[in-house]
Protein backbone atom coordinates (compact mmCIF):
# COMPACT_ATOMS: atom_id res chain seq x y z
CA UNK A 1 0.00 0.00 0.00
CA UNK A 2 1.30 3.52 -0.73
CA UNK A 3 2.06 6.13 1.89
CA UNK A 4 -1.10 7.87 3.06
CA UNK A 5 -1.16 11.56 3.82
CA UNK A 6 -3.32 12.82 6.68
CA UNK A 7 -6.80 13.71 5.48
CA UNK A 8 -6.13 17.41 5.97
CA UNK A 9 -3.45 17.29 3.26
CA UNK A 10 -4.99 15.66 0.17
CA UNK A 11 -2.65 14.23 -2.42
CA UNK A 12 -4.01 16.50 -5.10
CA UNK A 13 -2.73 19.58 -3.29
CA UNK A 14 0.49 20.89 -4.81
CA UNK A 15 3.52 21.29 -2.57
CA UNK A 16 3.95 24.75 -4.17
CA UNK A 17 1.56 26.17 -1.62
CA UNK A 18 0.97 29.90 -1.63
CA UNK A 19 1.65 30.00 2.08
CA UNK A 20 5.16 28.70 1.46
CA UNK A 21 5.88 30.95 -1.48
CA UNK A 22 4.87 34.08 0.37
CA UNK A 23 7.27 33.20 3.14
CA UNK A 24 10.18 32.42 0.83
CA UNK A 25 9.73 34.94 -1.95
CA UNK A 26 9.46 37.78 0.51
CA UNK A 27 13.04 36.89 1.40
CA UNK A 28 14.35 36.55 -2.13
CA UNK A 29 16.81 39.38 -1.94
CA UNK A 30 18.69 36.19 -1.34
CA UNK A 31 22.26 36.64 -2.30
CA UNK A 32 22.84 40.11 -0.92
CA UNK A 33 21.69 39.65 2.66
CA UNK A 34 23.70 41.38 5.39
CA UNK A 35 26.15 39.26 7.36
CA UNK A 36 24.72 40.39 10.68
CA UNK A 37 21.94 42.49 12.08
CA UNK A 38 22.76 46.14 12.33
CA UNK A 39 22.20 48.31 15.41
CA UNK A 40 18.55 49.34 15.66
CA UNK A 41 19.37 53.04 15.46
CA UNK A 42 21.07 52.48 12.07
CA UNK A 43 17.98 50.88 10.51
CA UNK A 44 14.89 52.53 9.16
CA UNK A 45 11.52 50.99 8.49
CA UNK A 46 10.13 47.94 10.22
CA UNK A 47 11.74 44.70 11.47
CA UNK A 48 12.56 42.24 8.67
CA UNK A 49 13.04 38.47 8.66
CA UNK A 50 14.90 38.04 5.38
CA UNK A 51 16.45 34.76 6.55
CA UNK A 52 13.09 33.02 6.34
CA UNK A 53 11.32 30.82 8.86
CA UNK A 54 11.76 27.18 9.83
CA UNK A 55 10.28 24.56 12.14
CA UNK A 56 11.92 21.73 14.03
CA UNK A 57 11.37 18.70 16.27
CA UNK A 58 7.68 18.51 15.32
CA UNK A 59 5.69 15.77 17.07
CA UNK A 60 1.99 14.88 17.11
CA UNK A 61 1.19 17.81 19.43
CA UNK A 62 4.12 20.22 19.40
CA UNK A 63 6.73 21.97 17.32
CA UNK A 64 9.28 24.77 17.34
CA UNK A 65 9.17 27.83 15.05
CA UNK A 66 12.36 29.81 14.33
CA UNK A 67 13.06 33.23 12.87
CA UNK A 68 15.88 35.78 12.66
CA UNK A 69 15.32 39.52 12.69
CA UNK A 70 17.51 42.30 11.33
CA UNK A 71 17.15 44.28 14.58
CA UNK A 72 15.69 43.97 18.09
CA UNK A 73 12.11 42.74 17.80
CA UNK A 74 9.41 40.77 19.56
CA UNK A 75 8.55 37.45 17.88
CA UNK A 76 4.84 36.66 17.48
CA UNK A 77 3.54 33.43 15.90
CA UNK A 78 0.03 32.68 14.70
CA UNK A 79 -1.18 29.20 13.77
CA UNK A 80 -4.27 28.12 11.87
CA UNK A 81 -5.81 25.14 10.13
CA UNK A 82 -6.21 27.24 6.97
CA UNK A 83 -4.15 29.66 4.90
CA UNK A 84 -6.71 32.40 5.52
CA UNK A 85 -5.89 32.46 9.26
CA UNK A 86 -9.57 33.26 9.84
CA UNK A 87 -9.52 31.31 13.08
CA UNK A 88 -6.00 31.54 14.42
CA UNK A 89 -4.18 31.05 17.68
CA UNK A 90 -1.49 33.49 18.78
CA UNK A 91 1.78 32.57 20.49
CA UNK A 92 3.93 35.27 22.08
CA UNK A 93 7.59 34.47 21.46
CA UNK A 94 10.84 35.86 22.83
CA UNK A 95 12.46 39.24 22.44
CA UNK A 96 15.13 38.92 19.74
CA UNK A 97 18.36 40.74 20.39
CA UNK A 98 22.15 40.61 20.00
CA UNK A 99 22.52 38.01 22.76
CA UNK A 100 21.05 35.39 20.41
CA UNK A 101 22.21 36.94 17.12
CA UNK A 102 18.64 38.30 16.76
CA UNK A 103 17.27 34.76 16.44
CA UNK A 104 14.44 33.24 18.42
CA UNK A 105 12.39 30.08 18.76
CA UNK A 106 8.78 29.82 19.89
CA UNK A 107 7.45 26.53 21.26
CA UNK A 108 4.00 25.48 20.05
CA UNK A 109 2.04 23.11 22.31
CA UNK A 110 -1.36 21.47 22.11
CA UNK A 111 -1.38 21.20 18.32
CA UNK A 112 -3.83 18.84 16.58
CA UNK A 113 -2.31 15.49 15.61
CA UNK A 114 -1.95 14.48 11.96
CA UNK A 115 -2.97 17.87 10.62
CA UNK A 116 -1.53 20.51 8.33
CA UNK A 117 -0.65 23.56 10.41
CA UNK A 118 -0.23 26.95 8.76
CA UNK A 119 1.80 29.49 10.67
CA UNK A 120 3.01 33.04 10.22
CA UNK A 121 5.68 34.93 12.09
CA UNK A 122 5.47 38.64 12.72
CA UNK A 123 8.26 40.79 14.15
CA UNK A 124 7.15 43.73 16.26
CA UNK A 125 9.11 46.77 17.37
CA UNK A 126 9.73 46.16 21.11
CA UNK A 127 9.03 49.85 21.85
CA UNK A 128 5.89 50.02 19.72
CA UNK A 129 4.12 46.64 19.27
CA UNK A 130 1.85 48.17 16.64
CA UNK A 131 4.88 48.72 14.40
CA UNK A 132 5.39 45.33 12.75
CA UNK A 133 7.20 43.94 9.75
CA UNK A 134 5.81 41.80 6.98
CA UNK A 135 4.53 38.41 8.16
CA UNK A 136 6.49 35.38 6.98
CA UNK A 137 4.42 32.27 6.43
CA UNK A 138 5.12 28.57 6.44
CA UNK A 139 3.44 25.24 7.01
CA UNK A 140 4.11 21.80 8.47
CA UNK A 141 2.32 18.55 9.30
CA UNK A 142 2.15 17.25 12.82
CA UNK A 143 2.77 13.54 13.30
CA UNK A 144 -0.33 11.40 13.18
CA UNK A 145 -1.45 9.25 16.10
CA UNK A 146 -3.30 7.06 13.59
CA UNK A 147 -1.12 4.29 12.29
CA UNK A 148 -2.97 4.15 8.98
CA UNK A 149 -1.64 7.57 7.93
CA UNK A 150 1.93 6.31 7.57
CA UNK A 151 5.15 8.34 7.77
CA UNK A 152 7.57 9.55 5.10
CA UNK A 153 10.77 11.50 5.63
CA UNK A 154 14.12 12.32 4.03
CA UNK A 155 17.64 12.38 5.43
CA UNK A 156 21.12 13.50 4.41
CA UNK A 157 23.99 15.69 5.64
CA UNK A 158 27.26 17.40 4.64
CA UNK A 159 26.40 20.93 3.46
CA UNK A 160 28.76 23.58 1.98
CA UNK A 161 31.81 21.37 2.36
CA UNK A 162 35.21 21.24 0.68
CA UNK A 163 34.84 24.74 -0.76
CA UNK A 164 31.62 24.04 -2.71
CA UNK A 165 29.23 26.73 -1.55
CA UNK A 166 26.20 28.42 -3.07
CA UNK A 167 26.81 28.57 -6.83
CA UNK A 168 24.31 30.96 -8.50
CA UNK A 169 25.33 29.71 -11.96
CA UNK A 170 23.69 26.34 -11.30
CA UNK A 171 20.80 27.67 -9.21
CA UNK A 172 22.33 27.31 -5.76
CA UNK A 173 21.49 24.26 -3.66
CA UNK A 174 19.09 22.79 -6.23
CA UNK A 175 18.74 19.52 -4.35
CA UNK A 176 16.71 21.29 -1.66
CA UNK A 177 14.06 22.18 -4.21
CA UNK A 178 13.94 18.55 -5.35
CA UNK A 179 13.50 17.41 -1.75
CA UNK A 180 10.82 20.03 -1.13
CA UNK A 181 8.77 18.80 -4.07
CA UNK A 182 8.70 15.34 -2.51
CA UNK A 183 6.82 17.01 0.38
CA UNK A 184 8.07 14.76 3.22
CA UNK A 185 6.75 14.88 6.76
CA UNK A 186 10.18 15.99 7.98
CA UNK A 187 13.88 16.10 7.12
CA UNK A 188 16.55 14.46 9.28
CA UNK A 189 19.82 16.37 8.93
CA UNK A 190 22.57 13.94 9.94
CA UNK A 191 25.30 16.42 10.80
CA UNK A 192 27.99 18.52 9.15
CA UNK A 193 25.29 21.15 8.77
CA UNK A 194 28.06 23.66 8.04
CA UNK A 195 31.81 23.51 7.44
CA UNK A 196 33.13 26.01 9.95
CA UNK A 197 36.66 24.85 9.13
CA UNK A 198 36.17 25.22 5.38
CA UNK A 199 36.88 28.40 3.44
CA UNK A 200 34.52 29.40 0.62
CA UNK A 201 36.57 31.07 -2.14
CA UNK A 202 34.94 33.20 -4.86
CA UNK A 203 35.79 30.62 -7.54
CA UNK A 204 37.33 27.19 -8.00
CA UNK A 205 38.64 25.77 -11.29
CA UNK A 206 37.45 22.20 -11.91
CA UNK A 207 39.64 19.46 -13.43
CA UNK A 208 37.90 19.89 -16.80
CA UNK A 209 38.60 23.63 -16.86
CA UNK A 210 35.14 24.84 -15.92
CA UNK A 211 34.89 27.41 -13.14
CA UNK A 212 32.75 26.91 -10.05
CA UNK A 213 31.63 30.27 -8.65
CA UNK A 214 30.62 30.75 -5.00
CA UNK A 215 28.59 33.31 -3.14
CA UNK A 216 31.01 34.44 -0.44
CA UNK A 217 30.75 36.18 2.92
CA UNK A 218 33.25 37.68 5.34
CA UNK A 219 32.79 34.85 7.86
CA UNK A 220 33.47 32.17 5.23
CA UNK A 221 36.80 33.72 4.21
CA UNK A 222 38.66 31.96 7.04
CA UNK A 223 38.18 29.16 9.56
CA UNK A 224 35.66 30.04 12.27
CA UNK A 225 37.10 30.91 15.68
CA UNK A 226 35.02 33.71 17.18
CA UNK A 227 31.34 33.46 18.06
CA UNK A 228 30.51 35.91 15.27
CA UNK A 229 32.43 33.77 12.75
CA UNK A 230 30.54 30.64 13.82
CA UNK A 231 27.26 32.54 13.59
CA UNK A 232 28.17 33.65 10.08
CA UNK A 233 28.87 30.05 9.07
CA UNK A 234 25.45 28.92 10.24
CA UNK A 235 23.78 31.83 8.46
CA UNK A 236 25.57 31.09 5.19
CA UNK A 237 23.26 28.32 3.97
CA UNK A 238 20.23 30.56 4.59
CA UNK A 239 21.44 32.80 1.78
CA UNK A 240 20.13 30.15 -0.60
CA UNK A 241 16.51 30.63 -1.65
CA UNK A 242 16.05 26.87 -2.13
CA UNK A 243 16.98 26.29 1.52
CA UNK A 244 14.63 29.00 2.78
CA UNK A 245 11.72 27.70 0.70
CA UNK A 246 12.43 24.16 1.93
CA UNK A 247 12.61 25.33 5.56
CA UNK A 248 9.25 27.07 5.26
CA UNK A 249 7.57 23.81 4.21
CA UNK A 250 9.49 20.90 5.76
CA UNK A 251 10.25 20.55 9.50
CA UNK A 252 13.75 19.38 10.41
CA UNK A 253 15.34 17.17 13.04
CA UNK A 254 18.96 18.34 13.22
CA UNK A 255 22.10 16.82 14.74
CA UNK A 256 25.73 17.85 14.56
CA UNK A 257 29.07 16.21 13.86
CA UNK A 258 32.63 17.49 13.47
CA UNK A 259 32.57 20.21 10.81
CA UNK A 260 30.32 22.41 12.88
CA UNK A 261 33.60 23.00 14.75
CA UNK A 262 36.60 21.44 12.98
CA UNK A 263 37.43 18.26 11.08
CA UNK A 264 37.70 15.19 13.34
CA UNK A 265 37.64 17.14 16.62
CA UNK A 266 37.24 15.55 20.03
CA UNK A 267 36.88 17.04 23.55
CA UNK A 268 40.12 18.18 25.13
CA UNK A 269 41.97 18.41 21.83
CA UNK A 270 44.69 21.06 21.49
CA UNK A 271 45.11 22.01 17.84
CA UNK A 272 48.35 21.94 15.89
CA UNK A 273 46.96 23.94 12.99
CA UNK A 274 48.49 27.21 11.84
CA UNK A 275 45.11 28.49 10.63
CA UNK A 276 43.88 28.77 14.22
CA UNK A 277 44.94 31.30 16.82
CA UNK A 278 42.58 29.65 19.33
CA UNK A 279 44.10 26.20 19.88
CA UNK A 280 41.71 24.85 22.53
CA UNK A 281 38.99 22.94 20.66
CA UNK A 282 36.69 23.02 23.70
CA UNK A 283 36.55 26.82 23.42
CA UNK A 284 35.74 26.55 19.71
CA UNK A 285 33.11 23.86 20.36
CA UNK A 286 31.35 25.98 22.98
CA UNK A 287 31.14 28.90 20.55
CA UNK A 288 29.89 26.65 17.78
CA UNK A 289 27.27 25.04 20.01
CA UNK A 290 25.93 28.45 20.92
CA UNK A 291 25.66 29.46 17.26
CA UNK A 292 24.20 26.03 16.38
CA UNK A 293 21.52 26.39 19.07
CA UNK A 294 20.68 29.88 17.80
CA UNK A 295 20.38 28.89 14.14
CA UNK A 296 18.16 25.78 14.40
CA UNK A 297 14.89 25.08 16.25
CA UNK A 298 16.06 22.36 18.65
CA UNK A 299 14.29 20.97 21.68
CA UNK A 300 17.09 19.99 24.07
CA UNK A 301 19.99 22.44 23.75
CA UNK A 302 19.31 25.17 26.36
CA UNK A 303 20.11 25.95 29.10
CA UNK A 304 23.71 26.76 28.34
CA UNK A 305 26.28 25.73 30.89
CA UNK A 306 24.87 22.21 31.14
CA UNK A 307 25.47 19.13 29.06
CA UNK A 308 28.59 17.82 27.37
CA UNK A 309 32.24 18.65 27.66
CA UNK A 310 32.64 22.32 26.97
CA UNK A 311 29.70 22.72 24.58
CA UNK A 312 27.01 24.03 26.88
CA UNK A 313 24.12 21.99 25.49
CA UNK A 314 22.70 18.59 24.68
CA UNK A 315 22.01 17.39 21.16
CA UNK A 316 20.95 13.77 21.77
CA UNK A 317 17.21 13.28 22.14
CA UNK A 318 14.26 11.22 20.92
CA UNK A 319 11.64 12.81 18.65
CA UNK A 320 8.44 10.77 18.58
CA UNK A 321 6.47 10.52 15.34
CA UNK A 322 3.40 8.59 16.41
CA UNK A 323 2.83 4.82 16.72
CA UNK A 324 5.01 3.94 13.71
CA UNK A 325 8.25 5.80 14.44
CA UNK A 326 10.59 7.14 17.09
CA UNK A 327 13.75 8.96 15.95
CA UNK A 328 16.73 8.62 18.31
CA UNK A 329 19.16 11.45 17.59
CA UNK A 330 22.71 10.64 18.70
CA UNK A 331 25.70 12.85 19.46
CA UNK A 332 28.89 10.95 18.61
CA UNK A 333 31.03 14.07 18.94
CA UNK A 334 30.59 15.75 22.31
CA UNK A 335 31.22 12.85 24.68
CA UNK A 336 33.81 10.77 22.79
CA UNK A 337 37.33 9.97 23.87
CA UNK A 338 40.36 11.07 21.85
CA UNK A 339 40.83 9.66 18.37
CA UNK A 340 43.38 6.84 18.58
CA UNK A 341 44.30 3.48 17.00
CA UNK A 342 41.20 2.18 18.80
CA UNK A 343 42.63 -1.02 20.25
CA UNK A 344 41.73 -0.47 23.92
CA UNK A 345 40.51 -3.71 25.59
CA UNK A 346 38.08 -1.67 27.74
CA UNK A 347 36.54 1.69 26.94
CA UNK A 348 33.75 3.17 29.09
CA UNK A 349 33.77 6.53 27.29
CA UNK A 350 33.82 5.25 23.73
CA UNK A 351 32.09 7.41 21.15
CA UNK A 352 28.82 8.07 23.03
CA UNK A 353 29.95 8.54 26.62
CA UNK A 354 28.53 6.47 29.45
CA UNK A 355 25.54 8.73 30.17
CA UNK A 356 24.32 8.88 26.56
CA UNK A 357 24.68 5.11 26.15
CA UNK A 358 22.60 4.53 29.30
CA UNK A 359 19.99 6.97 28.00
CA UNK A 360 19.84 5.28 24.59
CA UNK A 361 19.38 1.79 26.01
CA UNK A 362 16.66 3.02 28.37
CA UNK A 363 14.74 4.96 25.71
CA UNK A 364 14.95 2.16 23.15
CA UNK A 365 13.51 -0.21 25.76
CA UNK A 366 10.68 2.22 26.51
CA UNK A 367 9.78 2.82 22.88
CA UNK A 368 6.52 1.31 21.67
CA UNK A 369 6.93 2.54 18.11
CA UNK A 370 6.98 -0.07 15.35
CA UNK A 371 10.26 1.39 14.01
CA UNK A 372 13.15 2.91 15.92
CA UNK A 373 15.40 4.94 13.63
CA UNK A 374 18.80 5.52 15.21
CA UNK A 375 20.11 8.74 13.68
CA UNK A 376 23.85 8.37 13.89
CA UNK A 377 26.18 11.15 12.82
CA UNK A 378 28.87 8.57 11.94
CA UNK A 379 28.73 5.06 10.40
CA UNK A 380 29.34 1.89 12.41
CA UNK A 381 31.24 -0.52 10.17
CA UNK A 382 32.86 1.88 7.69
CA UNK A 383 36.48 2.64 8.54
CA UNK A 384 37.01 6.41 8.76
CA UNK A 385 40.71 7.19 9.36
CA UNK A 386 42.10 10.25 11.13
CA UNK A 387 45.64 10.54 9.85
CA UNK A 388 47.96 7.57 9.40
CA UNK A 389 47.34 5.74 12.68
CA UNK A 390 44.16 7.01 14.33
CA UNK A 391 40.49 6.50 13.60
CA UNK A 392 37.59 8.92 13.60
CA UNK A 393 34.45 6.77 13.79
CA UNK A 394 33.67 3.43 15.48
CA UNK A 395 35.46 0.94 13.24
CA UNK A 396 39.27 0.76 13.26
CA UNK A 397 39.96 -1.89 10.63
CA UNK A 398 40.58 -4.79 13.02
CA UNK A 399 38.11 -7.53 11.99
CA UNK A 400 38.34 -9.34 15.32
CA UNK A 401 36.51 -9.00 18.63
CA UNK A 402 35.34 -5.50 19.65
CA UNK A 403 38.02 -3.10 20.85
CA UNK A 404 38.03 0.61 21.63
CA UNK A 405 34.84 2.39 20.61
CA UNK A 406 33.43 -0.86 19.20
CA UNK A 407 32.89 -2.03 22.79
CA UNK A 408 30.10 0.50 23.37
CA UNK A 409 28.38 -0.48 20.15
CA UNK A 410 28.68 -4.16 21.08
CA UNK A 411 27.06 -3.38 24.45
CA UNK A 412 24.23 -1.53 22.74
CA UNK A 413 23.63 -4.24 20.14
CA UNK A 414 23.63 -6.90 22.86
CA UNK A 415 21.06 -4.90 24.81
CA UNK A 416 18.81 -4.55 21.74
CA UNK A 417 18.88 -8.31 21.23
CA UNK A 418 18.33 -9.40 24.84
CA UNK A 419 15.67 -6.74 25.50
CA UNK A 420 13.87 -8.02 22.37
CA UNK A 421 13.77 -4.57 20.79
CA UNK A 422 12.63 -4.88 17.18
CA UNK A 423 12.59 -2.46 14.29
CA UNK A 424 15.94 -0.71 14.75
CA UNK A 425 17.37 0.93 11.61
CA UNK A 426 20.55 3.04 11.52
CA UNK A 427 20.73 6.14 9.29
CA UNK A 428 23.82 8.28 8.74
CA UNK A 429 25.75 10.49 6.30
CA UNK A 430 29.35 11.73 6.95
CA UNK A 431 31.40 9.76 4.38
CA UNK A 432 30.22 11.67 1.28
CA UNK A 433 28.85 8.72 -0.65
CA UNK A 434 25.80 6.50 -0.41
CA UNK A 435 25.62 2.84 0.58
CA UNK A 436 23.60 0.14 2.33
CA UNK A 437 25.10 -2.31 4.83
CA UNK A 438 23.43 -5.35 6.36
CA UNK A 439 25.00 -6.52 9.65
CA UNK A 440 24.64 -10.19 10.61
CA UNK A 441 26.21 -12.19 13.47
CA UNK A 442 26.80 -15.15 11.14
CA UNK A 443 29.50 -13.06 9.40
CA UNK A 444 30.75 -11.26 12.50
CA UNK A 445 33.53 -11.70 15.02
CA UNK A 446 31.12 -10.44 17.69
CA UNK A 447 27.97 -12.58 17.52
CA UNK A 448 25.70 -11.56 20.40
CA UNK A 449 23.35 -9.31 18.42
CA UNK A 450 20.40 -9.49 16.05
CA UNK A 451 20.79 -8.54 12.36
CA UNK A 452 20.16 -4.93 11.38
CA UNK A 453 20.56 -2.48 8.50
CA UNK A 454 22.56 0.72 8.18
CA UNK A 455 21.94 3.18 5.34
CA UNK A 456 24.26 6.02 4.32
CA UNK A 457 23.30 8.99 2.16
CA UNK A 458 25.24 12.16 1.34
CA UNK A 459 26.61 14.60 0.61
CA UNK A 460 23.80 17.07 0.22
CA UNK A 461 25.91 20.01 -0.94
CA UNK A 462 29.60 19.13 -0.65
CA UNK A 463 32.40 17.19 -2.30
CA UNK A 464 32.01 13.49 -3.08
CA UNK A 465 34.68 11.01 -1.92
CA UNK A 466 35.68 7.41 -2.72
CA UNK A 467 34.43 4.62 -0.50
CA UNK A 468 36.57 3.31 2.34
CA UNK A 469 36.80 -0.28 3.56
CA UNK A 470 34.53 -2.14 5.96
CA UNK A 471 35.43 -3.59 9.35
CA UNK A 472 34.17 -7.17 9.86
CA UNK A 473 33.72 -7.02 13.64
CA UNK A 474 29.90 -6.73 13.31
CA UNK A 475 29.66 -8.62 10.01
CA UNK A 476 28.63 -5.95 7.50
CA UNK A 477 27.73 -6.89 3.95
CA UNK A 478 27.68 -3.88 1.65
CA UNK A 479 24.79 -4.68 -0.67
CA UNK A 480 24.86 -1.29 -2.42
CA UNK A 481 27.53 1.36 -3.00
CA UNK A 482 27.63 4.52 -5.10
CA UNK A 483 30.80 6.58 -4.70
CA UNK A 484 33.18 8.66 -6.84
CA UNK A 485 36.56 7.22 -7.85
CA UNK A 486 38.50 10.37 -6.90
CA UNK A 487 38.43 12.74 -3.95
CA UNK A 488 36.40 15.92 -3.64
CA UNK A 489 34.23 15.64 -6.73
CA UNK A 490 32.21 18.85 -7.02
CA UNK A 491 28.39 18.98 -7.10
CA UNK A 492 28.75 20.22 -10.68
CA UNK A 493 30.40 16.93 -11.67
CA UNK A 494 28.38 14.43 -9.64
CA UNK A 495 24.79 14.44 -8.34
CA UNK A 496 24.19 14.94 -4.64
CA UNK A 497 22.56 12.25 -2.49
CA UNK A 498 19.74 12.00 0.02
CA UNK A 499 17.69 9.15 1.40
CA UNK A 500 13.96 8.59 1.73
CA UNK A 501 12.15 6.45 4.31
CA UNK A 502 8.49 5.54 3.88
CA UNK A 503 6.52 3.57 6.47
CA UNK A 504 3.25 2.17 5.20
CA UNK A 505 0.34 2.67 7.56
CA UNK A 506 -1.40 -0.56 6.60
CA UNK A 507 1.35 -3.16 6.44
CA UNK A 508 3.89 -1.37 8.63
CA UNK A 509 6.57 -2.04 6.02
CA UNK A 510 9.50 0.37 5.99
CA UNK A 511 10.96 1.18 2.58
CA UNK A 512 14.35 2.88 2.27
CA UNK A 513 15.25 4.58 -1.01
CA UNK A 514 18.74 5.89 -1.65
CA UNK A 515 18.29 8.76 -4.08
CA UNK A 516 20.50 10.88 -6.33
CA UNK A 517 19.77 14.42 -7.42
CA UNK A 518 17.70 14.37 -10.60
CA UNK A 519 14.81 12.28 -9.19
CA UNK A 520 16.85 9.07 -9.44
CA UNK A 521 16.29 6.15 -7.07
CA UNK A 522 19.60 4.29 -6.86
CA UNK A 523 18.59 1.54 -4.45
CA UNK A 524 15.49 0.43 -2.58
CA UNK A 525 14.99 -1.96 0.31
CA UNK A 526 11.75 -3.03 2.03
CA UNK A 527 11.95 -4.11 5.69
CA UNK A 528 9.22 -5.97 7.53
CA UNK A 529 7.83 -4.82 10.89
CA UNK A 530 8.41 -6.91 13.99
CA UNK A 531 11.49 -8.50 12.49
CA UNK A 532 15.06 -7.32 12.84
CA UNK A 533 17.35 -6.88 9.87
CA UNK A 534 15.51 -9.06 7.33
Amino acid sequence: MPYRRPQSQPQSQSPDRRTVLRGSLAASAALALPAAAAPAQALSGRPRAAWGVQTGDVTSSSGLVWVRSDRPARMVVETSATESFRHSRRWHGPLLGPGTDFTGTTSLRGLPAGEQVHYRVTLADPDDPRRTGEAFQGTFRTASVKRRDGVRFLWSGDIAGQGWGINPDIGGYRVYEEMRRLDPDFFLCSGDTVYADGVIHPSVTLPDGRVWRNITTREKAKVAETLDEFRGNFRYNLLDENVRRFNAQVPSIVQWDDHEVRNNWYPGQILDDARYTEKNVDVLAARSMRAFSECFPLSTLPPRGEGGKGTGGRVYRVVRQGPLLDVFVLDMRTYRNANSPGRQPDDATGILGAEQLTWLKRELSRSRAVWKVIASDMPLGIVVPDGAANFEAVAQGDPGAPLGRELQIAELLRHIKHARITGTVWLTADVHYTSAQHYDPSRAAFKDFAPFWEFVSGPLAAGGFPATRLDATFGPDQVFLKAPTRANVSPMESPQHFGEVEIDGGSGELTVRLRAEGNVVLFSKVLQPGRVGL
